[in-house]
C-alpha cells in the first residue's frame, strides 16, 4: 500500500487538466503509439467535439522513482460549474489533488470552489501552473495568486507546460512524495467505496470503486450496503486505457467489479460493497446526494417512445448520477419526465446525449426551478412544474430558492456585471481585491435568474475574463406570478412559467411576439395571449391563409363578392372550432432566448 497514490487533477474549464493527464500518461508509458491521441481519456464523442470534459476519467499508470515501482491512480475531472459533482466524487476517492492554474489567466471562479471542496476532504494539493510556454504567459503574478490563495511557498508551486512536457517530471515526482499513501487495513472487513458506475450492453452494469479497506478476490461472494442486495464478483481488475483483470486487490486500490447486474436501481454512486460472509459494521460516511437546480420536462417526440425514453434516462443516469428524473404527463406534450440538472450545460449535454447514444428526439420544456408555496392553513407544497401550482386564492407566500454567487473579474468590468446582477435581483453582499488589479464580488441572486442565460451574458460583458461559481443559500419570500400562454383560448402547459412579478408584463410581451414568428399560419385565424389568471396582459394575432375566392369575380355588383366572403367567413370559424395548433420544438427552445 504504501506504493499507491490516487489523485485527481482539478481546475477550472479550459485550464489545460486533460492535456496535462495525457503527458501524464506518455512520461509513464501508459498509453503509447497509436493510442497516444489529443485527450486520450476524453472517450465520448461529444467531448472530443466541444473540447470539454463531461466525465471523470480514472485510470491506472506505474512509475518507477529511485527504483521503487509506484501504482498511480489518476481521476481527470470536469472544470465547468455544471458538472461539479463528478469532481465531489472523484474527490471522495483521492488522497491528494493537482490544482491546476493557467497561467495566461490566473485564478479563476471554478479553482476556488473545486479547491475548497477538496481541503474539506484534507487532500493534499499540489499547485502546478500550466501553459508557461505561451507568450501570454504571467507566471509571477499568477504564483503571487496561489501563494495569497493557498499560503503555500513559492518552492512548492510547479511550472509546467501540457503542451511542450516541461514540468512533468517534477509534478510525477511530487505526487510520490507529497502525497500520503492510502491509509487502511487489508485484514479488515471489506470497504469499498462506489464513485462511478457505466452501462455496458454486453456486460451489463460495471462499477468503479476505490476499496478503503479489507482484500477483494474474484468470484467472492459481496454486498452492496443502500440497495442490500448480494452478487457474485464476476471480474474484478483495475483501470488501464483497456480495463484489465485481475485475481485479487486490496485496500488502496481504485478498480472495477462485473457482476453481472442488469438493473440500474441497483447500482448508487456513493455506496459501499461488502462481504456478505464478513461484512463490515457501517457504510462509509460523507458522500452527499447531487441536489439539482433546474428542471425541466423531457417528451419523446413520438408518444410510443414513452419507455424506450424511460430505459434511456436510466443508462445514462448511471453513467451520469447527476441527474434525476420521475415521470409526469402533459396535455399538449403527453407522458414524459420531469428531470433534474445541474444547470442549462448540463440540460443541452443530457438532450444530445439521448439523442446520439440512444437515438431518441425529445422535446424539452421550458426549464424552471423548485418553489415553496405556503397555502393559507400552512400546508407546505414543494412545486417543480408551473402547472402544479394552487389556486392563487389559496396561497399564503411563495419562496424561491437563492444562491450566494462568487463573481471573480477583472476591475475594467466592474460596471457592467454589477448592472447584470442588479438586473437579475441581485443584492451585493461584499467585494474584496484578490490580487492587482482582479476583485472578487459576492452576491445572493434568485436561482430562478441565473438559470437561462446569466452565464452566456456575463462571459460576454467580461470578454471571458469573469467567472461565475455559486452554492444553494436558502429560500426566500418572493412576489412571483403563474404566467400561462393561450393559444386560441387553450393554455400551453409546457410554455407557462413561474416568474417575479415586476418582469411578468415584458416577458408576456416578448412570448407572444416569439411565438408570433415561429407558429406556421393556419388555415384560421389564430390568437396568441399571455394571461396571468384572468387577466390577458399581451396579444399577437396569427393571420389566416386565405384563397382569394372573388377572384373569379369580375364586373357585376358588390353583393356578389359579399356573398362568397360570408361563406368562407363561416367555414373558417368552423375550421377554427376543431383545427387544433401544432407548436414547433423550435418554439419550445426560442423562449429560452428571448433577447
Amino acid at each position: 500500500m504504501n506504493n499507491i497514490r490516487n489523485f485527481c487533477i482539478i481546475a477550472h474549464i479550459d485550464h489545460g487538466k486533460s492535456t496535462l493527464a495525457d503527458r501524464l500518461l506518455e512520461y509513464t508509458k501508459t498509453v503509447v503509439g497509436k493510442d497516444l491521441q489529443e485527450q486520450v481519456l476524453d472517450n465520448m464523442e461529444l467531448e472530443r467535439e466541444r473540447g470539454i470534459t463531461i466525465k471523470s476519467h480514472a485510470i491506472q499508470m506505474n512509475y518507477q522513482y529511485k527504483g521503487n515501482d509506484y501504482i498511480l491512480n489518476l481521476i481527470d475531472t470536469p472544470g465547468h460549474v455544471d458538472f461539479s459533482y463528478e469532481v465531489s466524487r472523484s474527490i471522495a476517492a483521492s488522497e491528494g489533488a493537482l490544482l491546476v492554474v493557467d497561467a495566461t489567466q490566473g485564478i479563476q471562479a471554478q479553482t476556488i470552489s473545486n479547491l475548497y471542496m477538496a481541503l474539506d476532504h484534507n487532500l493534499t494539493i499540489i499547485p502546478v501552473i500550466n501553459k508557461i510556454d505561451m507568450d501570454s504567459a504571467r507566471p509571477e503574478e499568477v504564483e503571487d495568486e496561489i501563494v495569497e490563495l493557498l499560503g503555500c511557498n513559492r518552492e512548492e508551486i510547479i511550472r509546467a507546460s501540457g503542451k511542450t512536457g516541461q514540468g512533468v517530471e517534477e509534478i510525477l515526482e511530487a505526487i510520490i512524495t507529497r502525497i500520503n499513501p492510502p491509509q487502511g487495513d487489508a485484514e479488515a472487513p471489506l470497504q469499498c467505496l462506489i464513485f462511478d458506475s457505466i452501462f455496458n450492453p454486453f456486460r451489463g452494469i460495471i462499477a468503479y470503486f476505490k476499496i478503503v479497506n479489507g482484500t477483494l478476490n474474484k468470484g467472492d461472494w459481496v454486498k452492496f450496503v443502500a440497495t442490500g442486495k448480494d452478487y457474485y464478483a464476476e471480474e474484478i481488475g483495475v483501470l488501464k486505457l483497456e480495463p484489465q483483470p485481475l485475481q485479487t486487490l486490496s485496500a488502496g486500490n481504485v478498480g472495477y467489479i462485473i457482476s453481472g447486474i442488469k438493473t440500474s436501481r441497483e447500482v448508487k454512486v456513493g455506496d459501499t460493497i461488502t462481504h456478505v460472509k464478513r461484512p463490515c459494521q457501517k457504510a462509509i460516511a460523507g458522500f452527499e446526494e447531487v441536489k439539482p437546480m433546474v428542471f425541466a420536462g423531457v417528451y419523446p417526440i413520438d408518444t410510443e417512445d414513452f419507455e424506450d425514453l424511460r430505459a434511456s434516462i436510466e443508462k445514462l443516469q448511471l453513467n451520469d448520477a447527476s441527474l434525476t428524473f420521475e415521470p409526469e404527463s402533459s396535455t399538449a406534450l403527453g407522458f414524459g419526465f420531469r428531470c433534474g440538472f445541474l444547470g442549462m450545460l448540463h440540460m443541452e449535454i443530457i438532450q444530445e446525449r439521448l439523442e446520439r447514444e440512444f437515438d431518441i428526439n425529445v422535446i424539452t420544456t421550458v426549464p424552471n426551478v423548485s418553489y415553496k408555496i405556503y397555502t393559507k392553513k400552512e400546508e407546505l407544497i414543494e412545486v417543480h412544474n408551473p402547472s402544479e401550482m394552487p389556486d392563487p386564492t389559496l396561497i399564503d407566500r411563495i419562496e424561491e430558492p437563492y444562491i450566494r454567487a462568487s463573481i471573480i473579474t477583472p476591475m475594467e468590468y466592474i460596471g457592467p456585471i454589477m448592472t447584470l446582477c442588479l438586473g437579475k435581483r441581485g443584492e451585493l453582499i461584499k467585494q474584496e481585491y484578490i490580487s492587482g488589479n482582479r476583485i472578487e464580488l459576492i452576491y445572493d441572486m434568485p436561482l430562478s435568474e441565473i438559470v437561462f442565460d446569466f452565464y452566456d451574458k456575463l462571459k460576454s460583458i467580461s470578454k471571458g475574463y469573469a467567472s461565475f461559481d455559486y452554492h444553494m443559500n436558502g429560500y426566500r419570500a418572493s412576489k412571483l406570478v403563474k404566467l400561462d400562454i393561450l393559444l386560441n383560448g387553450e393554455p400551453v402547459d409546457a410554455l407557462s412559467s413561474l416568474i417575479y412579478a415586476d418582469n411578468a408584463y415584458s416577458l408576456g410581451r416578448r412570448m407572444c411576439e416569439k411565438l408570433k414568428e415561429l407558429i406556421p399560419r393556419q388555415q384560421f385565424e389564430i390568437a396568441i395571449q399571455a394571461a396571468i389568471g384572468a387577466k390577458i396582459i399581451a396579444r399577437e394575432t396569427i393571420k389566416p391563409v386565405r384563397k382569394d375566392v372573388t377572384a373569379k369575380c369580375y364586373g357585376g355588383d358588390i353583393t356578389r363578392k359579399r356573398k362568397l366572403l360570408e361563406k368562407q367567413k363561416k367555414g373558417k370559424k368552423r375550421m377554427k372550432q376543431i383545427g387544433s395548433v401544432e407548436v414547433p420544438q423550435k418554439a419550445f427552445l426560442a423562449v429560452l432566448k428571448l433577447d
